[in-house]
């Protein structure tokens, strides 16, 4: 399971780190002024369907069927049922696109309603997204190639097909804007990268396709047909979609809210992208990992083996996320200024998305915790009881978007969003009991994982008061800056988690050893 994870966590640290450099570069293009909000708030309705369906809500059901497809009957027959899924979602999508295309215009009068005082702004909306919109079909369909490849226990593809995007995107900001003459032309760059999330879409499609074929999987069209396996997918994959979409809900709830504050929408895009770096590395990447792994220990009879797995994992994933937490809870504006502010990134930019990545910060642990149980869920082919939940987070999320924006601004919907993360890990927990609870070890070590991370904060909280002039210099100043921070934060961190028991030497080792 960790070779698995550190597999999909290598690449997501490359696909990331290129995230980042891509983010960079959108702050110096367009920082956070009008452009930022248009181009942003177009790519966030693809990208939250993205996550719907790439991020586990499609393969929380297709995942377990195929597995028993391969396991019960034989390679055929699962080749037969993953061709028909594939040829269902994809007739789905394509009538989905050729929709929501021409509605664009009254899709983003939901969306983003608080641009139509902006008739500028709310045109060049709606124009990206309508260039952007097929991306959402690629990736759906990306989603499916790779539940495929990852129940077959092939992650390397998967896992890189996330840095083709970043890779096509970087390649259109450094060489194509140049080229094309349109620095400060705020609009136009907006439509370049557009394209080239567009082109990035259907390269990483068929990129996972032709690895399939390599694999021995021939996906290929078929007559849709409702087959029993088929139907029980649907079954599944509806109340899995609806959790997902629900969950997702927060997000459109949150833009919507946020697009009635200038510059909002870009504070809070350009802070995700930050705390997305450790809930991809570490949440996802379990998840993902997770899924297939207890599915195949349940299939197999061995419940206890299943549950461990989970236990193993929260260890681990809490062991790499709290101190990712507490840093950015304390030294959030070196980490905005460092990675951001240049060009039309300027230091108001800084503070106030530094401000809004310390509200995501409070629900990191939540967030990773919920890829972590979920697959004591899907792996049962129990889809029901998550969208419940998702249900209930999502109104408290809502709720608590709407009494804190009017006292916090965009913070508000930061903390929020943290405040219904920490929801749902409590209902999924509640909701495992008597397949799954933590066992002595991890009760003891988590209180000292977390004393581990204050510590270092403590430690942090002293060195950057002490070199806190180092980030008002040039940028060469600030990079060595955040690095004698990380560094100094790391080596307190797990020299305390050492020394207070929380975990091991041998342990350290174990979990990256399979790197």
């Amino acid at each position: 399971m960790l070779k698995s994870m550190a597999t999909i966590s290598g690449f997501t640290l490359i696909s990331r780190l290129l995230g980042l450099l891509r983010e960079i570069l959108i702050g110096r293009y367009l920082g956070t002024g009008g452009a930022a909000d248009a181009f942003v708030a177009a790519f966030r309705f693809p990208n939250m369907f993205r996550r719907i369906f790439g991020e586990g809500a499609f393969n929380s059901a297709y995942v377990p069927i195929f597995a028993r497809e391969l396991e019960e009957k034989d390679h055929a027959t699962a080749e037969q049922f993953a061709c028909r899924a594939f040829s269902i979602l994809a007739l789905v999508l394509v009538i989905g696109t050729l929709v929501a295309i021409p509605a664009m215009p009254a899709i983003m009068w939901v969306f983003a309603h608080g641009f139509i005082e902006d008739p500028e702004k709310f045109e060049t909306t709606v124009t990206l997204a309508r260039i952007m919109f097929s991306y959402l079909l690629c990736m759906a369909l990306s989603a499916h190639l790779s539940g495929t490849l990852n129940t077959l226990k092939v992650f390397a593809m998967p896992a890189f097909a996330p840095v083709i995007l970043n890779v096509i995107f970087i390649t259109a900001l450094l060489l194509v804007v140049p080229a094309m003459g349109l620095t400060g032309e705020f609009r136009e760059i907006g439509h370049v990268i557009s394209w080239a999330v567009f082109i990035a879409g259907f390269v990483q499609l068929f990129a996972l396709y032709f690895t399939c074929l390599r694999k021995g999987i021939h996906i290929r069209p078929v007559t849709p047909k409702i087959t029993p396996p088929i139907k029980r997918l649907l079954t599944l994959m509806v109340p899995g979609i609806l959790a997902a979409g629900i969950q997702q809900l927060n997000l459109f709830v949150g833009t919507m809210i946020a697009s009635t504050q200038d510059g909002a929408i870009s504070y809070l895009y350009y802070s995700d992208r930050i705390y997305q770096l450790p809930l991809g590395m570490i949440g996802i990447a379990f998840g993902v990992v997770l899924l297939p792994e207890i599915t195949r220990k349940l299939r197999g009879g061995d419940r206890e083996g299943a549950t461990g797995s989970i236990t193993r994992g929260m260890d681990f994933a809490m062991l790499l996320t709290l101190p990712a937490t507490v840093a950015m809870l304390v030294i959030p504006t070196p980490i905005i200024s460092t990675i951001f502010e240049r060009g039309e990134f300027n230091t108001e930019s800084t503070k106030q998305t530094a401000a809004a990545l310390a509200g995501f910060a409070i629900g990191l642990p939540g967030y990773v915790l919920v890829r972590v149980l979920q697959p004591g869920y899907f792996a049962r082919e129990d889809t029901k009881r998550p969208m419940i939940m998702a249900l209930i987070t999502v109104a408290v999320n809502i709720a608590c978007s709407l009494a804190l924006f009017p006292l916090l601004g965009h913070v508000g919907i930061a903390v929020a969003t943290a405040i219904s993360a920490w929801v749902n890990v409590a209902l999924l927990a509640l909701g495992l009991r008597g397949f799954w609870k933590p066992d002595k070890k991890t009760l003891l070590r988590l209180p000292r994982m977390l004393l581990a991370a204050l510590i270092m904060g403590a430690a942090l909280a002293v060195l950057h008061h002490l070199t806190s002039n180092w980030f008002e210099a040039g940028s060469l100043q600030r990079i060595l800056g955040l690095g004698l921070l990380i560094i100094t934060g790391v080596t307190v961190y797990f020299t305390a988690a050492i020394g207070l028991k929380a975990t091991s030497i041998g342990a350290i080792k174990t979990g990256l050893a399979g790197r």
